[in-house]
């Protein structure tokens, strides 16, 4: 039988691994051990932190597992590939994951390479841009997360100082980025590449809360582009997946595309985006089982990218107060057949992506009748 180790067990990793047992896929499945759903769907599951690289490699190579993989992390994908290039299996080398999965180092491939992406400066501490003129506003990040943890629109040097602080707090590396601001609507872009060969599967237009977190609020899928923005796009993104070297695996792209047409990098991930996006909205608006693809992928092997069946459009609104809430049941009243799955759960003060309370999907033909049910949609000009 073939053997999948799957790093994660959370949520997020349940769609694949139901998926590869789907596929015929023995499925073994890594994570601190917290409950979660892939602890019991698992064909076998070791209670091992996802970070404990060298572990989890002394383990798969006992199994002598076939491929190895995960979606929507960051951290999880590094011990993915440290495995894979440890094994010779299908991956991205440790080189292309560093740069994938820190954003100063991002930016600095990006800036050699000639890719269009915003300019930033690496920092431990605000003092470390005393004597720097910096042009307001600018964002603040973490060097090293993701889930919109961490981010904040400084508008004026006072409140700098502590934008730095939180962002350092929160990353692994102790390390934050201030970078220019980009205004503009954002979109993200999902991929995915085998052998360096990249194909782009979809285009998804992105809701976010704008300044001062930037969580993000809902997802639609295709974006409403032209064909010629969306051929620029493609080009924009291909060209800098060749310049972070993502060879086996599937990508999300983030970028900004202002009032003039100019097209900002944000980030690229060397692994499917999250919310929803690459287990759910890729496959409602293009028919691809995007998931699928990820499996055969890291089991060396060519993924069939061959339109399924499918409705033509997905959406995804999260639930972050009162007005999420009424969206959904005007949803439920005026089209019932858009709701393809709805969570509502009782939460606090929303901060980032992981503390919103719930969410609703929904697929139609068109994209343009599921935008009524989505939030208003601002840019940041």
């Amino acid at each position: 039988m073939i053997k999948l180790a799957v790093i994660g067990a959370s949520y997020l990793q349940e769609p694949l691994i139901q998926t590869a047992k789907s596929m015929g896929c023995e499925t073994h499945v890594f994570a601190w051990k917290a409950g979660d759903p892939g602890e019991e769907s698992a064909d076998h599951f070791y209670p091992v932190s996802i970070v404990e690289k060298d572990e989890i490699l002394k383990i798969c190579r006992q199994i002598g597992i076939d491929g190895i993989c995960t979606i929507a992390s960051d951290l999880a994908a590094i011990t993915v590939n440290y495995v894979a290039e440890h094994m010779g299996l299908a991956g991205n080398s440790m080189e292309t994951t560093l740069v994938s999965t820190n954003k100063h180092l991002m930016r600095e491939r990006f800036a050699a390479c000639g890719d269009p992406s915003v300019r930033s400066i690496q920092i431990s501490s605000a003092e470390e841009l005393n004597g720097i003129g910096l042009t307001y506003p600018v964002i603040i990040k973490p060097v090293d997360r993701s889930g919109s943890r961490g981010i904040f629109k400084v508008t004026g040097p006072e409140q700098l100082e502590e934008a730095v602080r939180k962002a350092v707090d929160v990353s692994f590396d102790h390390k934050a980025l201030a970078e220019e601001f980009a205004s503009g609507y954002e979109y993200s872009v999902e991929g995915i590449s085998r052998n360096g060969e990249h194909h782009i599967l979809a285009i998804t237009q992105k809701y976010t809360t704008g300044a001062p977190g930037f969580i993000e609020t809902g997802h639609l899928e295709p974006a409403q582009l032209t064909p010629a923005m969306k051929e620029k796009v493609t080009a924009v993104v291909i060209h800098a997946l060749d310049s972070l070297g993502i060879q086996n695996s599937a990508s999300h792209s983030e970028l900004k595309i202002d009032r003039d047409e100019n097209i900002r990098l944000i980030e690229i991930g060397g692994r499917m985006g999250g919310d929803f996006i690459g287990s759910h909205l890729v496959r409602f608006s293009t028919g691809v089982d995007y998931i699928r693809a990820v499996v055969d992928t890291a089991l060396g092997r060519r993924p069939d990218l061959t339109p399924q069946e499918h409705d033509g459009a997905g959406a995804v609104r999260f639930i972050l107060g009162q007005a999420d809430l009424d969206a959904l049941e005007r949803l439920k009243k005026e089209h019932p057949e858009y709701l393809y799955e709805a969570e509502v759960h009782e939460g606090g003060e929303v901060v980032d992506s992981s503390t919103r309370h719930g969410y609703f999907l929904m697929h139609a033909q068109r994209a343009e009748d599921l935008i009524p049910y989505l939030p208003e949609r601002g840019s940041d000009e």
